[in-house]
């Protein structure tokens, strides 16, 4: 059977579980499908002879997987190979004989041509630095001395640590000042760095000179027993925390820290645009969300964008979920990935005559544990209940819920690990906005149920409670775009088929959907909005006539346009309208432009012409004649209005002219003789001094 250019080879693993071939060739349309019964074993011919084709081979077995790569390397040019889990996901269940809808389903998503994330590398070459507090560290540094280049630190009170009788690992003392880097790059800071005595007898005794250093490594094993150097800290690629009051823990650790020399690859898990993130314009600041949700640091602000970590990352996805532009965007798998394995599952699911899909969104390795335990050991999954494989449950946002519901999903199940998944409030969040939105069309409460368990009967008991409903038919529109995008085509879909079609949805403060008030009175039309708003939700008229128009259906409510208003005059407003005019821009304000009081030209807008001569008038630059006028003239006329008058409002006081002795002299013959002038009019002698007169005596 052929299914998207692979040959798919399927078995009923030695008859313990049902497997229709004629449902499944009607559901694939791939042409004849043959089922083994033992493909691993007695009919690996079967598999050999298609790894030799031509066409890439989906083999719809995983616990055999490395007995058919073995195959398959024994092959020369052998054709690529994947592998699909249809027994513990669908055949091993109570409901296994009505559980073929659901394999069509798997094997067609199995099928599917999907591109990779790009990676980052790193490289280790084996620096390890052990942090502890006892001869607990220097043992543990000692068991790899063999294959890493350890060091230890001793923090805290050190009292009555054997001192070894072979100093084959350097050890020191010290306080962790600070701690940052990466697997292969480390950078980690202490206080009070002292080494070790050689001359300690039966205790460790250290110099009593400590200064401060940075140590460079590439691991950190941190037995301390305290708070972790780093957010999320044993999420941080190369760090190493174990309990150290639990030897498995610990020499679990030191079982995966001996392998930790080389190159090292790990999924670049988000792309970031820019260009469309709302988290600040000019120093205004706007969203935070992707900053408030990351549990491992890996997002800083950076000017009026983020700066994204790639090799903090952990790949959460609660940046992407929570993200109301779409610039964060999660890459695992990349581009549309995650919408055309939704739409290829639920639609081949519905064709093959399945009814009242529940999608079940869990981690690849936790959530496939949880769901294989259930099949060996209980009643295996229900056959309506589709398993959706990520690499986190928490990087899907409402985008990918409301698409799974305009797919035809009736509920959507999350299922998450508490001891993983520990910062899930964000999510719970987006997964409420959601379930409001479906409410408020009518669709009913509780469509997004979150289940954090390890107990496979716990989720048993979840998902056997889940009622089924009835619901419109399924879209086969492609779901695509931008998270934006992706949202208008789902909501569109969901908005027409709903069971209430209203026509405006009132939303909790905080969602990425809404409008925005502007007190038009209060408004000058100085567009300072329209610069900031990063969604084009706000926009101008440059070629008519000063105007302020609003998109809806753009707006993310980041508040930037508020928050950059020099009048106050914007207030936001969380609503979901399916109104036509969301989806055009609609005029908030517009007026006729101001005219050059000189030349009639038109320019600016009449209010903010007029409050900004308002402000002025007092301004000792505008008290001159003219000043003020100026500001109501055109670019052109204002410069020729300066060109024309005396003064220039930059100039400096005009400089003195230059005095010589010769000028001094003739000012003083010129007082002198002005002076003379006036005492002949005034009828005193020029030549009779001034003041009382001398007596005579005898």
């Amino acid at each position: 059977m052929d299914v998207n250019g692979k040959k798919v080879l399927v078995c009923d693993c030695e008859g313990t579980m049902s497997l229709d071939a004629r449902a499944l060739e009607r559901a694939l349309q791939g042409g004849a499908c043959a089922p083994n019964t033992q493909l691993c074993r007695a009919q690996l011919a079967n598999a050999e002879s298609a790894l030799k084709g031509k066409s890439p081979v989906l083999i719809a077995c995983t616990q055999e997987a490395p007995l058919f790569l073995e195959t398959r390397a024994g092959i020369e040019r052998a054709s690529p190979v994947s592998f699909v889990n249809v027994r513990e996901r669908a055949g091993w269940s109570a409901e296994g004989a009505q559980a073929t809808p659901k394999i069509a389903a798997l094997l067609a998503e199995a099928a599917l041509d999907l591109v990779p994330a790009t990676a980052v590398t790193m490289e280790s070459a084996g620096v390890l630095l052990v942090l502890g507090r006892d001869d607990g560290a220097i043992q543990a540094a000692k068991k790899l001395a063999g294959r890493l280049s350890p060091t230890v630190v001793l923090t805290g009170r050190i009292d009555d640590i054997p001192a070894p009788a072979l100093m084959d690992v350097p050890v020191f003392r010290g306080r962790i000042k600070s701690a940052r880097g990466r697997l292969g790059d480390f950078k980690i800071e202490v206080e009070n760095f002292a080494p070790a005595r050689p001359s300690a007898r039966a205790a460790l005794e250290f110099a009593d000179a400590g200064g401060t250093g940075v140590s460079e490594c590439d691991l950190i094993l941190d037995l301390r027993g305290e708070a972790p150097l780093f957010p999320g800290g044993e999420k941080r690629d190369g760090y190493f925390r174990p309990d150290p009051g639990n030897p498995v823990q610990v020499a679990d650790a030191l079982l995966r820290l001996a392998d930790m020399v080389g190159t090292f690859e790990k999924p670049r898990y988000i792309a970031y645009d820019a260009a469309i993130c709302a988290h600040a314009r000019s120093q205004k600041i706007g969203c935070r969300r992707c900053l408030d949700v990351c549990p491992t640091g890996a997002t800083a602000p950076e000017g009026d964008g983020i700066a994204y970590d790639p090799y903090a990352c952990a790949g959460c996805g609660l940046c992407a979920a929570v993200c109301p532009t779409g610039a964060a965007a999660y890459q695992l798998p990349s581009g549309d990935g995650v919408f055309d394995r939704l739409r290829v599952l639920l639609g081949t699911y519905a064709k093959a005559g399945g009814e009242h899909p529940v999608l079940l969104v869990h981690a690849l390795e936790k959530g496939g544990e949880i769901i294989d335990a259930l099949a060996r050991f209980g009643d295996g999954l229900p056959a309506r209940v589709l398993p959706f494989a990520l690499n986190q449950p928490t990087q899907i946002g409402i985008d990918f819920m409301f698409a799974a519901f305009a797919y035809g999903a009736e509920r959507i199940v999350v299922l998450l690990a508490p001891d993983r998944d520990k910062n899930t409030e964000p999510f719970a969040r987006e997964a409420g906005l959601a379930d409001t939105v479906m409410a408020g069309l009518g669709y009913g409460v509780g469509r997004i149920v979150i289940v954090e368990t390890r107990d496979p009967e716990e989720l048993a008991r979840v998902l056997g409670g889940l009622v089924p409903t009835k619901d419109a038919e399924p879209t086969e529109a492609k779901i695509m775009g931008r998270k934006r995008q992706a949202l208008a085509s789902a909501l569109a879909y969901l908005h027409a088929h709903a069971p209430k079609p209203v026509d405006v949805l009132p939303l909790p403060e905080g969602s990425p959907f809404g409008a925005i008030k502007v007190d038009v009175a209060g408004c000058t039309l100085c567009l300072s909005c329209v610069g900031a708003c990063p969604a084009n939700a706000l926009k101008d008229n440059p070629t008519e006539k000063p105007q302020l128009s609003f998109l809806e259906a753009n707006c993310v409510q980041c508040g930037l346009c508020r928050n950059t208003c020099p009048e106050k005059v914007i207030t936001l407003e969380p609503r979901l309208s399916f109104l036509p005019a969301a989806r055009t821009h609609q005029v908030i304000k517009e007026e006729e432009p101001f005219q050059c009081i000189r030349c009639g030209k038109p320019f600016g807008a009449r209010s903010s012409i007029e409050r900004i001569a308002e402000k002025l008038k007092a301004h000792p630059m505008f008290a001159g004649e003219g000043a003020l006028e100026r500001l109501k003239m055109c670019d052109n006329c204002r410069v020729v209005a300066m060109a024309e008058e005396d003064t220039h409002p930059l100039a400096g006081a005009p400089r003195p002219m230059v005095r010589t002795t010769e000028d001094y002299l003739k000012e003083r013959e010129e007082l002198r003789r002005m002076a003379q002038t006036d005492m002949k009019a005034k009828g005193i002698s020029p030549s009779v001094e001034p003041g009382p007169k001398p007596v005579k005596k005898g």
